[in-house]
C-alpha cells in the first residue's frame, strides 16, 4: 500500500490522544496529501458528505511479531482479550480506522487541496493509506452491541485550572519564571474536553502524581484526585 496523505494535528506524541475518534469533537486536524495525490479531481463530490473514514497506519507500533491476546485499557490493563476483539494498536497488521467530521475542504492555499477535520485521534504526521466517505444508511447500526467497551465506560472528570494557570489563560500579567504560559483561547474548549476524558493510563491512578500531555505546542501538566482534574502548569514546548 502507498501512503496517500499525512495528518497535521495538535498531538505530538501518543500519550493523551483520545482513545477513539469523535470523543473530542473540538479538536481540529488537517489531512495533507502526498504530492502524487495532491489533485483536486480526487476530491470531486466529497462536498456532499459530512464525515469520512480514515484508514491509517499505527506508525509508532510497527513490529515483526504479534500476540493473540492484548490488555485493553478500558479493562484497566489487567485483563487479556483476543486481539481481534479489541482496537488495540498492537496487531498483526498495524492498520487503524477513524471516523472524522469534515469541517472544510481547502481547494486553495499551501499544500492544497487539503481537508480540515474534527474529532481525529491521530498523532501529528501519521500516514493515511485511504479515505472513504461515511455512509449513514450503511455504516450506522443503531442496534449494534458494544461488548466490553459498552459495559465499561470511562467516567468523565471535572476539569479546573490552578489560579496562576487561569490567570495566564485570561491574559493577566505573568512573571517570567511562572510555570504557565499563554494558551490559545480558541483551543481551550478542546483541551478541557480532552482532559475530561481522563488521558491517564488505566493502570496509573495515583492522586499524588503529576501527569503531562503535549497538546497544541504546549505541555499540559495536571493532577487528578478522585473525579477532579486540576491543570497545574502550561509550558510551551521548545521548537
Amino acid at each position: 500500500m502507498k501512503v496517500i496523505a499525512r495528518i497535521h494535528s495538535d498531538f505530538k506524541e501518543k500519550f493523551g490522544i483520545p482513545r477513539q475518534s469523535g470523543l473530542v469533537p473540538q479538536t481540529r486536524a488537517t489531512i495533507v496529501f502526498e504530492p502524487e495525490y495532491r489533485n483536486v479531481d480526487a476530491l470531486r463530490g466529497l462536498e456532499g458528505f459530512s464525515h469520512l473514514w480514515l484508514l491509517w497506519i499505527f506508525s509508532e507500533n510497527v513490529r515483526d511479531t504479534w500476540k493473540p491476546t492484548v490488555r485493553p485499557p478500558r479493562l484497566g490493563g489487567n485483563t487479556r482479550l483476543g486481539v481481534f476483539a479489541t482496537r488495540s494498536s498492537f496487531r498483526p497488521n498495524p492498520i487503524a480506522m477513524s471516523c472524522v467530521k469534515i469541517e472544510k475542504i481547502n481547494l486553495t492555499g499551501e499544500n492544497a487541496p487539503s481537508i480540515t477535520v474534527s474529532g481525529a485521534d491521530l498523532m501529528d504526521g501519521t500516514p493515511i493509506v485511504d479515505i472513504k466517505p461515511y455512509l449513514p444508511y450503511a455504516d450506522s447500526v443503531p442496534e449494534a452491541t458494544g461488548g466490553f467497551a459498552e459495559a465499561v465506560r470511562f467516567k468523565k472528570l471535572q476539569v479546573d485550572f490552578a489560579a496562576e494557570v487561569q490567570a495566564s489563560m485570561d491574559g493577566s500579567e505573568i512573571a517570567p519564571d511562572a510555570s504557565c504560559a499563554k494558551f490559545p483561547a480558541e483551543k481551550k474548549a478542546a483541551l478541557v474536553e480532552l482532559l475530561s476524558e481522563d488521558p491517564r493510563p488505566a493502570y496509573q491512578r495515583s492522586a499524588d502524581r503529576i501527569y503531562g500531555i503535549r497538546f497544541a505546542g504546549f505541555e499540559i501538566k495536571f493532577q487528578v484526585q478522585g473525579d477532579h482534574l486540576t491543570v497545574v502548569a502550561i509550558l510551551p514546548l521548545q521548537a
